[in-house]
């Protein structure tokens, strides 16, 4: 049976479609859905299918995957279009973060650790998804996404609620110092040990929101360690280069007539 992962503070809005997939043993690689690992594309394409038929609500949604290069690049999605969902040649090329206030249409992220966040304005109606691992964290693109919200679609980042999903710890990232170095600004962001440091990308992550107008309880933070939790999540780090990627997704969905 699928489960998912959802935020407290999105359920409340009926309209909006989201949703963090778990691993299932009893699928095609544990229900991965990345295209881009080298699986057999008609067994993701396969659960992929089986995802979009889980969450169909009254209308059918489009998918959108972006080919998620560490960049800083941004997206808006103007129109009602499926991209980068049954191939990866059509996928948003380079791109980390999307934004749409187009309705039917759901955002995605793949992750194994990086951080995802989800953004949700309901006042002005528009989504965003966000994947920051650590050098979009320093890159800062979620700040830039809600500032792009901003300055796109007249979003008031007080406005803007924001879900923080799984991703690898505090506990279990451990990174060098040409790593840690990039947040010494943010001293509460990581933990040194020894030559090492224990680097908290959601903390970061969440901070930056702050930094970027949010209200702190609009951001609702998953506490979740993709690497602690590795029988539900997907870890890049825990299975030393796992090929499995779980999504993250928002959508707003066409109103019901």
């Amino acid at each position: 049976m699928l489960e998912f992962f959802t935020f407290t503070h999105f359920k409340r809005s009926p309209s909006l479609l989201h949703a963090v997939t778990t691993k299932s043993n009893d699928l095609p690689y544990a229900f991965s859905l990345a295209l881009h690992t080298g699986e057999d594309p008609e067994n993701i394409i396969a659960n992929r299918n089986r995802l979009s038929h889980l969450l169909q609500s009254s209308e059918p949604m489009h998918y959108i995957v972006a080919d998620q290069t560490h960049s800083d690049n941004i997206k808006l999605i103007t129109q009602k279009e499926t991209k980068g969902w049954e191939s990866l040649s059509d996928a948003i090329e380079n791109c980390d973060a999307l934004i749409t206030d187009v309705k039917g249409v759901v955002l995605t992220i793949l992750t194994a650790d990086c951080v995802p966040i989800l953004l949700y304005d309901k006042k002005k109606e528009v989504v965003a998804a966000v994947h920051a691992g650590w050098k979009g964290t320093k890159a800062q693109i979620v700040s830039k996404t809600v500032q792009r919200m901003t300055e796109m679609y007249g979003c008031d980042p007080k406005e803007i609620i924001a879900g923080v999903a799984p991703s690898i710890g505090r506990c279990c990232y451990e990174v060098g110092e040409e790593v840690a170095e990039h947040f010494f600004d943010i001293p509460k962001g990581f933990t040194p040990v020894g030559e090492k440091f224990m680097l908290d990308l959601p903390f970061i992550n969440r901070q930056q929101l702050l930094d970027a107008g949010l209200q702190e309880e609009n951001i609702e933070m998953s506490h979740v360690c993709t690497a602690c939790n590795v029988e539900r999540f997907f870890s890049y780090r825990k299975e030393q280069g796992c090929s499995g990627r779980f999504m993250s997704m928002i959508g707003m969905k066409n109103s019901d007539h």
